[in-house]
This record gives C-alpha cells, sequence and structure tokens, in this order.
C-alpha cells in the first residue's frame, strides 16, 4: 500500500467532490458536521502536520494556519495545504526520523499513512454531504484502516485522553481473515492483531464485516445494523462508544 498515493488520489477526490456544493449541506454521518467545515478542516490539518514536522514538536495553537485567509476560497485553503504537505512528505523516506504524536512511530511513514486515512474518511463525508455514494477504496487500504484505528486511536489515543471503559471487555473485530482482539475497560484499551482464530475464544463478542464495512463502522460513519455481531452487546457498545471519543 502506497500510501502517499493514496493521499494524493484522496485529497484530489474530496477537493473534486466539494466542488459547486453548497458549503451548509450536512454530512449525514456525522450530525452537525457540514460540508464546508470538513473541507476547511482538513486543509487546517494538512498545515498542522506540516507545523509538526517543521517545529519537531506539537504546535500550538497559532502556530499553524488553521482556517483560510480573509477572502480566501476554502477549497483553494485546502487544495493548497494538501500540495504543500505531499511535497513535504514527497521529500523524505517513509524510515526518515520526525516528530510524531504517535511513540511507537516517530517517521515520515506516520504522517504518510495517518493523512492517507484523514482524507479518506473526510473524503466520504464530502461525498455524503454532497448526495453521492460514498466511493469504496482498495481492501488492502480499508484493512489497514481499520487496523490504524484500533491500534492507533483505541490502543493509544485514550490513553493519552486518560478515558476508561466502565467495564472489562473483550471483543473480536473480524475482517474476512484479519482478526484483531480488543480490551476496555477500568484498566485501559489496547488493541491488537491475533493469528491464531483459537485466541479470539476468550472474547466476550465478535463484530464482523468487509472491509470497506468495517473501516467506515470503525469511524462512526455507519450504523451498527451494517456490521454482524455476536455475544455481549455490551461490550460492543463500549468499544464503539470509546472510538467516538478517541477519533473526536
Amino acid at each position: 500500500m502506497n500510501s502517499l498515493d493514496i493521499l494524493r488520489r484522496e485529497a484530489e477526490l474530496l477537493a473534486m467532490s466539494a466542488i459547486g456544493q453548497p458549503p451548509h449541506k450536512g454530512v449525514p454521518a456525522c450530525p452537525g458536521l457540514n460540508l464546508g467545515e470538513t473541507v476547511r478542516h482538513v486543509g487546517g490539518g494538512y498545515r498542522g502536520v506540516l507545523a509538526w514536522i517543521r517545529l519537531g514538536r506539537e504546535p500550538r495553537a497559532g502556530e499553524w494556519q488553521d482556517y483560510p485567509a480573509a477572502g480566501e476560497d476554502t477549497l483553494d485553503f485546502m487544495r493548497s495545504g494538501a500540495e504543500a504537505v505531499i511535497a513535504e512528505l514527497e521529500a523524505h523516506d517513509e524510515d526518515e526520523p520526525c516528530a510524531t504524536w504517535w511513540p511507537d512511530r516517530q517517521n515520515y511513514g506516520f504522517w504518510r499513512r495517518r493523512l492517507a486515512h484523514e482524507t479518506t474518511v473526510h473524503r466520504m463525508d464530502v461525498q455524503g454531504a454532497s448526495g453521492v455514494e460514498p466511493g469504496a477504496v482498495a481492501d488492502e487500504v480499508a484493512i489497514d484502516g481499520v487496523d490504524e484505528v484500533l491500534t492507533l486511536w483505541l490502543g493509544h489515543k485514550l490513553d493519552v485522553l486518560g478515558v476508561r471503559g466502565s467495564r472489562e471487555s473483550l471483543v473480536t473485530i473480524q475482517v474476512e481473515d484479519h482478526l484483531w482482539l480488543t480490551r476496555c475497560g477500568p484498566h485501559g484499551a489496547s488493541a491488537w492483531r491475533v493469528v491464531d482464530p483459537e485466541d479470539t475464544h476468550v472474547a466476550d463478542a465478535q463484530v464482523s464485516a468487509s472491509p470497506m464495512t468495517m473501516y467506515r463502522w470503525l469511524w462512526g460513519r455507519l450504523p451498527d445494523r451494517m456490521v454482524e455481531a455476536i455475544g455481549d452487546h455490551d461490550a460492543i457498545a463500549q468499544l464503539w462508544a470509546l472510538l467516538r471519543l478517541a477519533t473526536k
């Protein structure tokens, strides 16, 4: 999977999907979010990543341009941000050291992958707001997105936020022959890949879906009826609620 190619393609798809659309159109999967704010958020996010890279640390408020300048078109703001960050990432090898917010991956590859999925998810949001059925991604991309949301957001971001579950539970996530176990509870959350299906027998519940459906469900873009859930539904509800806090 070439994350930089995905980022480049998804940024252009997002922009094309927004052309000519009223900015106030709501994103069906995210009540309260509209098309214009989504495009603005992505453009500001690109600049925030550039600031993080160039400063070598998390940028503070005011250290990057998060909103278009006076008179600047929001779509132009997003596109210029994409061009700048893609050029920066393209100039460095994936393994080259770089400041990031994930201790396990301090390199440019982290930002390539992170922005590829960030842009893909919001491209689907913009398409939904435009009244277009969100276009699918390759299974390989969706499966990598499932891994990222589980290991990075659930397994790391919740700990940074200090958010905990109310009860210990294990939930298996299954996408074709790919398996993950997630653990949530008062002692924190974690997620890891499972090779032997026998290892999932300890789980309280299991959620299964196709790659694209699972990708979107974990990001809160699809309702529960779109996935197959068996076992303890309270455990699944806790996982889903914690993911909403992690990816907020």
